[in-house]
């Protein structure tokens, strides 16, 4: 599973991929719940879960409840609409990633939590 994180206060975004054992403990989490941020190897961190998507490339929608794939009319412009299939609001062991934000920051600086990820990806290169 992949985590996404955003920081509000710079705009920046990094990703995280997690292990199985960590992904169980998001499995029957829903958007709009705060996670630990210590699954991204972030402790002090609080993230709020703001959407994500299956293995099929479905978002996940915050106004349809559980964890099953359903078509929804969806109203584009005035007047028209149009019927879309996404997935439940539930993390499930179908979810490949999941989007979040930061709204309480650790003791750790920001930049370094992204100056990590970078330099594990400079190190693969």
């Amino acid at each position: 599973m992949i985590i996404v994180y955003s920081d509000p206060k710079t705009g920046k975004t990094n990703q995280v991929k997690i292990d199985e054992e960590k992904a169980k403990m998001l499995i029957g989490k829903k958007i709009g719940d705060t996670i630990d941020g210590t699954i991204i190897g972030a402790p002090g961190y609080k993230l709020l879960i703001t959407g994500g998507t299956d293995n099929s490339g479905f978002p996940l929608r915050k106004d349809v409840e559980g964890v099953k794939k359903v078509k929804v009319l969806i109203k584009k412009k005035k007047g028209i609409r149009v019927r879309k299939t996404v997935r439940g609001n539930t993390i499930s062991n179908d979810t490949v990633q999941v989007n979040t934000k930061i709204i309480e920051y650790g003791e750790l600086p920001v930049e370094e939590l992204f100056k990590k990820k970078e330099e594990k990806k400079e190190e693969k290169k």
